[in-house]
């Protein structure tokens, strides 16, 4: 939202090669032939070894897997979310290993269209439950991206990480007006899910969450829809819930130096196992949408300090205009407020970029009528301490956005650098 991200506010593709049943192939064809191998993450990665175009060419085509960084972050943004966090409930280091192999294979194939496992009982015994959960059978993969992060709890005495812990990966510090529950806040680790089907982002988180029965317990999780930011120029901008263009300056995956600075760790910054993975930071913001729909539409052009319609800056007339904040109104005072979100929010002012991948969300109505809705902000950054944190220091204190927002949720997560190929595993240089 552009209301409540510090900036005002890229991935990859394919479609698989021979090995493996997509899932509308598998329509109408029930479990006959199908191989066995969720059980078996070994097995389940040999079937995902295959050669992925470049780019997905359609909403329902793939993106690849493999590569350097992980999908999800500078991918263009897909239509919708699902996000989870989990506890670990295991204090045994291997069984946490073996889980995100095995996430790393259900992952590999669900990306492609495929299902979380072989069709048919796991180990092939009728009396045992289904590998895959089955509602994504005959849909395509719909450019599913599955991200996976690791929070600063993951790195206390059970699992002998403590000396791998990021030194960016310390606690957020206390935000003025936050109201944060914590039972969804936190997490030991974290599973973005972006599609273009929210069905196919919902059969990834769940057949995730299956697999890590008695490993991990779910803390929180969170469904988005209608993306608030562009992470690619051949996307418009999207609204928030406010009725503002949202994101109009944030990175974009032609942006390549910048991204490189801003959002890719670097081998110096920290553990070697973090080099080429990003920090992502997640708060949930609600919105006084009640309040903000009585209030004018001039005292909203001057909180954002655009205009409504076009997106364009007070000063400006088109979208992409650079604002101009020293221009002075007939009495004197700026045009562009000291107090909007667009002056104290633009990179060109505060010399920070971060890469932001936010979604509007409505969870009902709350018990006196009022609709609970706002945005789930995700950014992804080199450095929080650095990037996310002095910027949002900076919006708490003085934005005027903020008396129609609460942040109610926060979450940091060290996501690894992407799996290289089918030997490869989230985590793998972290936990060996």
């Amino acid at each position: 939202m552009t209301g409540t991200s510090p900036t005002e506010t890229v991935g990859t593709g394919g479609t698989g090669g021979g090995g493996g049943l997509s899932r509308r192939r598998l329509f109408g064809m029930g479990a006959a032939g199908a191989a066995v191998v969720g059980a078996g993450a070994v097995a389940a990665r040999a079937l995902t070894n295959e050669t992925p175009v470049a780019h997905a060419a359609s909403s329902a085509d793939p993106y690849p897997f493999y590569g350097a960084h992980q999908a999800g972050i500078v991918t263009p943004a897909q239509d919708r979310l699902h996000f989870i966090a989990f506890d670990v409930i295991t204090d045994d280091r291997a069984e946490l290993a073996a889980l995100l192999q095995d996430w790393t294979a259900a992952a590999a194939r669900m990306t492609q269209g495929k299902d979380a496992g072989a069709l048919g009982a796991v180990g092939g015994v009728p009396e045992a439950p289904p590998e895959d959960t089955g509602e994504a059978q005959g849909l395509p993969a719909s450019g599913l991206t599955l991200t996976v992060g690791f929070g600063p709890s993951l790195f206390d005495h059970r699992f002998g990480l403590a000396a791998k812990k990021p030194a960016a990966l310390a606690d957020l510090p206390r935000f003025p007006g936050e109201a944060l529950i914590p039972g969804i806040s936190g997490g030991d680790l974290c599973v973005q899910a972006c599609a273009h089907d929210p069905q196919v982002a919902v059969h990834a988180v769940r057949n995730l969450a299956r697999i890590g029965f008695g490993k991990v317990s779910v803390r929180y999780s969170q469904l988005g829809f209608g993306r608030t930011s562009s992470t690619s120029r051949a996307q418009a901008t999207p609204r928030n819930l406010m009725g503002f263009k949202d994101g109009t300056h944030n990175l974009k995956a032609e942006d390549t130096a910048l991204v490189r600075d801003h959002v890719w760790a670097g081998p110096g910054d920290g553990p070697a196992w973090m080099a080429g993975g990003s920090y992502l930071v997640t708060r949930k913001i609600r919105m006084q949408i009640e309040t903000w729909d009585r209030t004018s539409l001039a005292e909203q052009e001057a909180i954002f300090g655009r205009d409504k319609g076009e997106g364009a800056p007070l000063t400006g007339k088109k979208e992409f205009d650079t604002p101009d904040f020293a221009r002075k109104a007939a009495d004197g005072a700026p045009v562009i407020a000291a107090d909007a979100h667009v002056r104290l929010a633009h990179p060109d002012n505060v010399g920070v970029h971060i890469l932001r991948r936010g979604y509007n969300f409505v969870d009902g109505s709350d018990g006196l009528g009022r609709l609970d809705a706002g945005l789930f902000f995700m950014a992804y950054q080199r450095d929080p301490r650095r990037q996310f944190t002095p910027l949002q220091l900076a919006l708490s204190r003085s934005d005027a956005l903020n008396e129609y927002i609460k942040h109610v949720s926060s979450g940091l997560f060290a996501c690894p650098p992407g799996v290289q190929d089918a030997g490869d595993y989230w985590g793998r240089a972290l936990l060996a």
